[in-house]
């Protein structure tokens, strides 16, 4: 007779999940084995870290990459050769169009997709000094600083949050932007000086909320990681990457996009700014929740009528003339 302990080991279940090595990311990471472990108790799930060229390149800004997912690559290989069965991402940081085995299967709750303003003395972004330096390496981010406050001296900055942070600390920035979702991992909430509005800081596509990803043939962990997902925020993000994917803007120009899904319905904003921050287009409509893309394309037709895609050529000139 099984006694009743090798009858749970008989039936539990192991699973890898890949992730990066960054404290937020590994905080990010165990928010799902959590909510993975309530939902099944069977479940064993061990984390394997994976360093991504994003995390070994920390000079190059973000937008100068040639090739897409410096965050995500290597770990979403080790998903499709099997080496671990499904990864944890940062949402924004996801290519709108992922590798053809691999899907998006559980988009946990979202937190806030705000940024927010990190300042030296707790300044909000109308008390910083004239020429005062801020620190952000997102060319939207830049762009909507400039278009409020044209003085600002914008200053790229590379590496994890807390590397961020101390460029304050130690002296060489007066302030930095960084994703609120992020500061909350990692407890950290106290050091937010602003939260930044939406309307005027349409914030990066996905921001907020994190990426459970898996192989598309998978059905058994398909439905097992399913158990996490949060069908609200899943409605949001879609619609958010489909207007970026339609409008073909990616990270090298200053879109911004942010849903939100209130009962049968879903409100979708998006912003595109020029270099300078002195010109923008952006568009709010509604439409049902369950058909999200939709929303994100229509959204992205009224940018692209208002002349959008001129905007991202201009984008596109700036980086290609360096």
């Amino acid at each position: 007779m099984v006694s009743t302990e090798e009858g749970r080991q008989a039936r539990a279940v192991r699973l890898v999940v890949g992730t990066r090595g960054s404290a937020l990311s590994l905080a990010q990471t165990d928010s799902v084995i959590r909510a993975l472990a309530q939902q099944h108790p069977e479940v064993e799930i061990a984390e394997r870290v994976i360093t991504t060229r994003g995390d070994r390149d920390l000079i190059t800004p973000l937008w100068m990459f040639k090739r897409k997912g410096v965050f995500e690559r290597e770990i979403d290989l080790a998903v499709v050769r099997g080496e671990v069965d499904f990864a944890v991402h940062s949402m924004k940081d996801l290519p709108t169009s992922l590798s053809p085995p691999l899907a998006i299967v559980a988009v946990p709750e979202r937190e806030s997709p705000n940024d927010v303003l990190v300042s030296r003395r707790g300044e909000k972004l109308s008390e910083l000094p004239r020429g005062a330096t801020v620190g952000t390496s997102s060319p939207r981010r830049k762009a909507q600083l400039l278009r409020i406050r044209p003085d600002l001296k914008i200053i790229p900055i590379r590496g994890n949050v807390e590397t961020r942070v101390s460029r304050i600390e130690e002296g060489s920035l007066d302030a930095v932007v960084l994703a609120e979702a992020g500061l909350s991992r990692l407890g950290m909430s106290n050091l937010i000086s602003e939260r930044l509005l939406l309307d005027s800081f349409a914030p990066a596509p996905g921001q907020g909320a994190m990426a459970v990803v898996a192989r598309r043939g998978d059905q058994s962990l398909t439905i097992l990681l399913r158990s996490v997902n949060h069908a609200p925020s899943m409605a949001e993000v879609l619609s958010e990457r489909s207007l970026t994917k339609r409008l073909g803007a990616g990270c090298r120009a200053a879109l911004g996009a942010v849903a939100r899904a209130e009962g049968d319905t879903l409100t979708l904003y998006g912003s595109i700014l020029s270099p300078d921050g002195r010109e923008e287009i952006h568009s709010s409509l509604r439409g049902p929740v369950d058909r999200p893309a939709e929303l994100g394309r229509r959204v992205a037709g009224e940018i692209a009528r208002q002349g959008g895609r001129k905007l991202i050529s201009r984008w596109r000139s700036t980086v290609e003339g360096g």
